[in-house]
């Protein structure tokens, strides 16, 4: 499972900082960890409809988005930490990932992606010497 960075949030900003500002708001956070039989994505997305995410697989890139719905009201922010703003990240699966049985589950502000695992797949694990 690799991550690919990937966002769609765009525009032309005056500075770097604040463009990655920008940026990290408009992106969900994701953590991954292995469990026994898959690989567990957990999609850090409070304050979102469960019907306005997508989950798309082609070829060998899971991508996730959402979109918020038309109409959405906008604030006249006085401070500003945390967007329900729209996203996208795209994954890279490897050739262990059961692509046809990814599942999805929106529950308490996460999105739990489970990413199975076919059996006799699983890449080897091997300790890289840093010299």
């Amino acid at each position: 499972m690799y991550y690919n960075q990937s966002c769609a949030a765009k525009g032309n900003y005056g500075n770097r900082n604040q463009h990655l500002f920008i940026r990290s708001m408009q992106r969900a956070a994701v953590n991954i960890y292995k469990a026994a039989n898959s690989f567990e994505m957990l999609v850090f997305s409070p304050g979102r409809i469960k019907e306005n995410f997508h989950l798309d697989v082609k070829g060998m890139e899971l991508t996730i988005s959402y979109t918020p719905p038309e109409g959405f009201p906008k604030s006249d922010w006085i401070t500003r930490e945390y967007s329900r703003g729209g996203f996208e990240r795209t994954f890279t699966m490897d050739g262990s990932i059961d692509a046809a049985n990814i599942s999805a589950k929106y529950v308490d502000g996460v999105l739990q992606v489970s990413l199975p695992i076919i059996p006799g797949k699983e890449q080897a694990k091997h300790e890289i010497n840093i010299n």
